[in-house]
C-alpha cells in the first residue's frame, strides 16, 4: 500500500529539486560578489546581495524590477534609491549608498578596513553589549547599522534616528567607535587584546562594560559595581576620555559623596590602571584640562587616493566628549550641549567642517535608564 507521500513523491521531488536548484542559483549569486566587480554583475547577483549580503529583501521585489545590472546599481542616487526602490529610511539608503561605493574601492586600497565584515547583528547584540548599552539593540537592529555606518555616525544620527537622547550615551558610543576605528575595525584583533587581558589588569582601552564590573568588584567595591549595568561606561571612555575621572567613576558607581575614604580608595585604583602607557594618549590621564583635542584622528588613515563622499574626517577625541565634571550627583538630567551639528546635510557626509563637531559639555549624565 503507497502512502500519502509516495502518491504525491513525483510532485515533492519536482518541487523540492526547483527550491533546491533555485538555493543553489543564490549561493552562486553570492560568491559572485565576493569575487566579481559589481561593474560586471548581472540582475541575479544584484538581487542577491541586497538579500543575503545586505540583509535587505525588504527591497527586493522593486530592485527585481529596476535593476538589471551592477553598472546601474553603481549609478544611482539617493533619490533612485527612495522613489526607485522604495527606501524611505534615510540610514538604509546611507547603508546601501557606502556598501555600493566600498565595493569598488576595497579592491584598490592597500589598507583594507574590516568594518565591512561587521554585519548588522553583530553591531545590534555584541558591540551595544559590549559598550553596556544595549538597550539599544532594538533601534540599531531596525535600522540595520552595521561596520560601515558606524563609521559614519554622529550625534545627530544617534539623536534623530536611534533613540540615543542621553548626551553621555552618545559620548560611550562615539568612544565605542573610535575604539573600532583603532583596531581598523577588525572583530578578531579586538576579541585577541580582550582575551589577553580579561585575568589581568592591562590594555584597559579594550574594556567592555562587563570586564569594568569585574574591575570594580575586585577592588573590594562589588556593592556598587551592578549600577554600571547598562550605563555606558567601558573601558574606551575610562581610556580616552581625559574629563572621565575618579570623581565621574564614583558618582556613576553610586557611591555617595560622603564616602570621602571609598572615594579615595577607588581614586588611587584607577590611577594604577588608566595611566598613560596604557593608553593611546601620550598626556597625563588625570588633571587634563577640558577640551584638549587629540591629534588622533580618522582623517589621519584615510586612503589618500579616495573620494569618497562618505569620506569624513574621525572626530578628534577631545571633541567628543568635552568637560565632563560630576557636580550633579545623581546624574539623572541631561547637562551641557552638543552644538553646530546641523550645519552639514547628512546627505553629503564628506566635507563636515571643523566647527560641525561635538562641543562643549559643562557637565554629564551618567545613567543606565
Amino acid at each position: 500500500m503507497l502512502d500519502s507521500d509516495s502518491q504525491c513523491s513525483p510532485t515533492r521531488h519536482s518541487l523540492s529539486l526547483s527550491e533546491g536548484e533555485e538555493q543553489m542559483d543564490r549561493l552562486q549569486h553570492v560568491e559572485l560578489v565576493r569575487t566579481t566587480p559589481m561593474s560586471h554583475w548581472k540582475a541575479g547577483t544584484v538581487q542577491a546581495w541586497l538579500e543575503v549580503v545586505m540583509a535587505m529583501p525588504m527591497y527586493v521585489k522593486a530592485c527585481a524590477e529596476n535593476v538589471k545590472s551592477g553598472k546601474v546599481l553603481l549609478s544611482l542616487s539617493d533619490e533612485d534609491l527612495e522613489l526607485g526602490l522604495g527606501v524611505g529610511s534615510s540610514l538604509h539608503r546611507r547603508k546601501l549608498r557606502l556598501a555600493i561605493e566600498d565595493s569598488e574601492t576595497r579592491r584598490r586600497a592597500a589598507d583594507l578596513s574590516k568594518a565591512a565584515d561587521l554585519d548588522h547583528h553583530w553591531v545590534a547584540k555584541a558591540w551595544l553589549s559590549d559598550i553596556g548599552l544595549s538597550q539599544y539593540s532594538q533601534a540599531f537592529q531596525n535600522h540595520l547599522v552595521d561596520g560601515r555606518m558606524l563609521n559614519s555616525l554622529m550625534k545627530r544620527d544617534l539623536e534623530k534616528h536611534l533613540n540615543v537622547s542621553k548626551k553621555f550615551h552618545q559620548v560611550s558610543i562615539l568612544l565605542g567607535i573610535e575604539l573600532l576605528y583603532q583596531v581598523n575595525f577588525s572583530r578578531e584583533a579586538l576579541q585577541e587584546r580582550r582575551a589577553r587581558c580579561e585575568t589581568q589588569n592591562t590594555d584597559p582601552v579594550v574594556w567592555t562594560n562587563q570586564r569594568v564590573l569585574k574591575w570594580v568588584r575586585d577592588i573590594d567595591l562589588k556593592e556598587y559595581a551592578d549600577n554600571l549595568t547598562n550605563s555606558g561606561v567601558h573601558g574606551a571612555v575610562l581610556v580616552l576620555e581625559p574629563t572621565f575621572n575618579a570623581e565621574a567613576m564614583a558618582t556613576a558607581l553610586g557611591i555617595p559623596s560622603g564616602k570621602h575614604i571609598l572615594r579615595r580608595h577607588l581614586a588611587e585604583e584607577m590611577s594604577t590602571i588608566f595611566h598613560p602607557s596604557n593608553s593611546i594618549r601620550e598626556s597625563e590621564r588625570f588633571g587634563t584640562p577640558p577640551g584638549r583635542a587629540s591629534s588622533i584622528t580618522r582623517a589621519g588613515k584615510e586612503d589618500s587616493g579616495g573620494n569618497s563622499k562618505y569620506r569624513a574626517g574621525r572626530l578628534p577625541l577631545g571633541k567628543i566628549g568635552r568637560g565632563f565634571s560630576s557636580k550633579e550627583p545623581d546624574f539623572h538630567e541631561d547637562y551641557g550641549s552638543l552644538e553646530n551639528e546641523d550645519c552639514w546635510d547628512e546627505d553629503d557626509l564628506q566635507g563636515r567642517p571643523e566647527q560641525c563637531r561635538l562641543e562643549g559639555y559643562s557637565s554629564l549624565e551618567v545613567t543606565n535608564v
